[in-house]
């Protein structure tokens, strides 16, 4: 197939038996469910985009393995031009969303294995180069969202895995079998992990020979027997269940997370990526920062999104010919355009690892994620005082609706 449509995408999700949990209870319908549902829309962008011809040549690219065309998430970069676009991309899908689009993560993992299992191949002689070829030709060909999972609980965090309380606050082994491993552990802060088909673990930092149990990567189908998941809060995210349009916020598009619990799961060989090589778990650490911090791109898209607000609240209020308007607007368009040369710099400034996979800069890529960590809260900061406080105090639609309460709400605001 190699590419699948929007339609197609969310006919696969819904062929998958999740067991999710979400306020106390059990999700029957993820793909219906009015709080989930928007963050699929937002996934589903990646696969319509794919398919539009003006949008071709930065969400598609030709697979280095089979040759067919395919969807630029499932791509292993093969160029500083491949890099440069990943970029472009990401402005182009938060610009289109307005929010998170939940593929990167997937797509940084596969990119970061590809060079890792290679580098371990090359050192202790496993097989994993192999077996990951054999899985990405495998998520190509299907156009699978992943969900890259590294981040565990920690527990306490003043100590290593093998001396925390409670063994399970990192992912490890349990037992090594004949066909494969069982592996116990969660994985925090998940994005987008229901709407993934598959789910792609990696260890979470450096390990030392006593956390051996813990160095393991792999991936499972998402529906996989044991695996369940827990959604995560977001600020207004009940405001998806209450109708209507305007308190809604992003009508259309969102993103959520989850934690992610692997209760004694089996993991088969042919999907283990790393199974006790310490010595490596650092570096797949950093060469999947690396890339992800290159990823928020995303953010500049969605800054796009909020000055056109921000401009759009100001001319609202007659305010748009004031100086102080203008100069926030200046700002947070430098703002903005400064984080997007961070990610174009750290992709142009990248370079070609043994396995022929490229990867960014890494010094670019940390302080593209030091600017991310500031700038789009100035933005959101500048765009709060364009628009004023009616934002946070405006009564809700229905009193806009209301019978007794329409015209006063028409009449002031």
């Amino acid at each position: 197939m190699g590419l699948m449509t929007a339609e197609q995408y969310e006919a696969s999700l819904r062929e998958l038996n999740l067991v999710v949990y979400m306020f106390g209870e059990r999700v029957e319908n993820v793909v219906d469910n009015p709080i989930i549902r928007p963050s699929m829309n937002a996934v589903a962008k990646t696969y319509e985009l794919a398919g539009r011809p003006e949008h071709e040549d930065i969400m598609t690219a030709v697979s280095h393995i089979t040759g067919n065309r395919i969807n630029r998430f499932t791509h292993i970069h093969q160029s500083v031009d491949d890099l440069v676009k990943k970029s472009k991309m990401g402005r182009l899908l938060g610009r289109e969303t307005g929010c998170c689009f939940q593929r990167c993560v997937g797509m940084d993992a596969l990119n970061a294995l590809s060079i890792v299992t290679f580098n371990i191949d090359e050192t202790h002689g496993t097989p994993y180069y192999g077996r990951f070829r054999d899985y990405l030709a495998f998520v190509q060909e299907k156009d699978l969202t992943c969900d890259g999972a590294m981040t565990d609980p920690k527990g306490d965090r003043s100590l290593p895995p093998h001396k925390q309380p409670d063994p399970d606050h990192y992912l490890h082994v349990v037992e090594e079998r004949k066909d494969g491993i069982v592996v116990r552990g969660a994985k925090a802060h998940q994005t987008g992990a229901v709407n993934s088909h598959e789910i792609i673990v990696m260890p979470t930092l450096s390990m030392r020979e006593e956390d051996r149990d813990y160095a393991v990567s792999f991936a499972l189908p998402a529906d996989a027997e044991g695996i369940l998941y827990i959604m995560g809060r977001q600020s207004c995210d009940t405001r998806k269940m209450e109708g209507g349009r305007l308190d809604q916020g992003n009508l259309f598009f969102g993103g959520h997370e989850a934690l992610v619990v692997f209760d004694d799961v089996f993991v088969p060989w042919d999907r283990v990526f790393m199974y006790r090589e310490h010595d490596f778990s650092g570096r797949l650490v950093e060469k999947f920062a690396a890339y992800h911090r290159q990823s928020y791109a995303c953010k500049v898209g969605v800054g796009d999104v909020l000055i056109g607000a921000a401009q759009t609240a100001a001319e609202y209020n007659g305010a748009e010919r004031a100086s102080h308007v203008k100069d926030k607007i200046v700002e947070m368009n430098h703002l903005n355009e400064t984080l997007y040369c961070g990610c174009i710099a750290c992709a142009s400034e990248g370079g070609r690892e043994p396995s022929g996979t490229y990867s960014v800069n890494s010094l670019l890529a940390n302080v593209h994620k030091q600017n991310v960590t500031r700038f789009p809260y100035e933005i959101s900061r500048l765009a709060q005082d364009i628009a004023g406080g009616l934002m946070v105090t405006l009564p809700s639609e229905k009193d806009l609706k209301g019978q007794e309460t329409s015209k006063w709400v028409e009449k002031y605001f």
